[in-house]
Formats: structure tokens, sequence, C-alpha cells
């Protein structure tokens, strides 16, 4: 593929983005409804989708597309949305939620874009090219000591049934880390990872749409994504690790305890 290839699909992935954190912005939490005991979609999530849809399909037709609230395509090229990412906190008014499209291309991610409308900071990258944060280029942290890092982590939807499966990690990262934060959107917390807010982070049961575009962006901000056995992430893995190269073996350590 070539370079303005790539510049096209994301140029078409931003205003997506852009046009869906728009809709956000304007909304109101209404319309709520329970997809299981804590999980939760409003007409915002499902607004915000159909805007994506509507316009990844007319300006890259030949794509399909795999979004959280519609399901979709599982082959091995397709755009992976998720239209809002953080519903819980946007029903509840906590202005701490993202917008975070994906493109797979024949296995490999190629274009991630996340966008954040209450901060308006637009985090994207293209493989082999970087990552940047409102055209800024960013880099993971340079954190050394996991005794100095910042955490985050999120809790999956069965957290209710298995709390202590969870609990047990965050115990051993909180007698070794600096400090954990968990703040409602994996998606965020990626970017956050990319752009070296975040030391480290790792979660269970996330879906790919959760990590498509955040992947990619840690990845090209010089971080390392991996399983929980340290083996090369699968966007349908169980786990995912993400950290600075210097913080991801100690995590990982840590979560094989």
């Amino acid at each position: 593929m070539t370079l303005d290839q790539k510049q096209e699909l994301l140029s078409i992935a931003t205003e997506a983005a852009q046009v869906a954190g728009n809709i956000i912005k304007q909304a109101k939490a209404k319309g709520i409804k329970h997809k299981g005991n804590v999980d939760l979609v409003t007409e915002t999530d499902l607004a915000s989708e159909a805007e994506i849809c509507r316009l990844l399909s007319t300006n890259a037709p030949d794509i399909p597309i795999l979004a959280e609230e519609s399901g979709g395509s599982q082959e091995n090229t397709r755009w992976i949305i998720d239209p809002l990412d953080g519903t819980t906190n946007f029903a509840h008014g906590l202005p701490h939620y993202a917008v975070s499209i994906g493109l797979e291309w024949e296995g490999d991610l190629l274009v991630g874009v996340i966008y954040n409308p209450c901060t308006d900071e637009l985090f994207s990258a293209v493989k082999d090219m970087g990552a940047t944060c409102n055209d800024i280029p960013i880099r993971v942290s340079s954190t050394k000591n996991f005794s100095q890092a910042l955490l985050a982590t999120g809790f999956p939807y069965d957290r209710q049934e298995n709390p202590e499966r969870y609990t047990k990690w965050v115990t051993i990262m909180l007698k070794n880390c600096q400090g954990i934060r968990r703040a409602g959107s994996a998606a965020l917390d990626l970017a956050y990872v990319a752009a070296g807010r975040l030391d480290g982070f790792w979660e269970f049961g996330l879906k790919p749409w959760d990590m498509a575009a955040g992947k990619l962006l840690i990845t090209e901000a010089g971080g390392v994504i991996s399983n929980q056995m340290g083996t090369k992430h699968h966007i349908n893995d169980v786990c995912i690790v993400a950290g600075n190269p210097l913080v991801h073996p100690t995590l990982l350590y840590n979560l094989q305890q």
C-alpha cells in the first residue's frame, strides 16, 4: 500500500471519529439500556456508530466493518469501531470517554484513531509512520523503575461473579508501583500509554473494538504490547499488557504471579 493510500485511510477514519465525537458532545445520556448487569448502551452509542458506519461505507466501500453494537465482519481486513468507549462514564456525566476506530489490514493493524470529544484530543497512528496527538508526535514514557510507574487497568463485565480474580493483581501492583488509575475507558488508557501519561496498562476481557486503535498507537509510539504470557498479542486475546519497554517486563512478571 502506498503512502498516499495510507494517508487517505487515516483521513477517512479521522473524519468519522470527529463527526461521531460531535454527536456525542451535543448529546445527553438518554435511552440507556443494559446489555448485561453492568454493561450499558445509550442512544448516543447507537447514533455515533450509525454515523461512523455511514461515513466509512461511503468513503471506503470495499472495506467491511466490525462495530461494537451492530457486530459485523470477522475477516482480517476490516474497520474495527467503538463508537463510545466509556459509556458508563458518559451515562453518569463523567467527562472521560472516546471514539475509537482501527483498521485491520490482512491481519495487521494499519490505522488507528482515538478521539476524545471532552478534551478535543485526536490520537492517531499509521503503521510504520509513528503516532501523534493533535498532529504532534508522541512517545511512550521513559520511566525505568517500576516503583515510579503510574499504571492503569479496568475490570471486565464478569467482575461481580469473580472479583477476587482481578483484585489479586491490583493488590500485587499496588505494593510495587507508584499508583493505579481506573478511569473507565480502555481506549483512552491505551492512548495515554502511547502519549507517556501512563507507564503501563493491563486489562482482561476486552473486545477488539476496545483495543484495535490503541494497540497501534502504542507500538508506533515505541511501546510494547503482549498477552499475559508475554507472547504476541492477538486482537481476541483474553488479556492485554501494554507499557514502555522498561516497565512492561515487570508488569508482565507481576501478572504471572
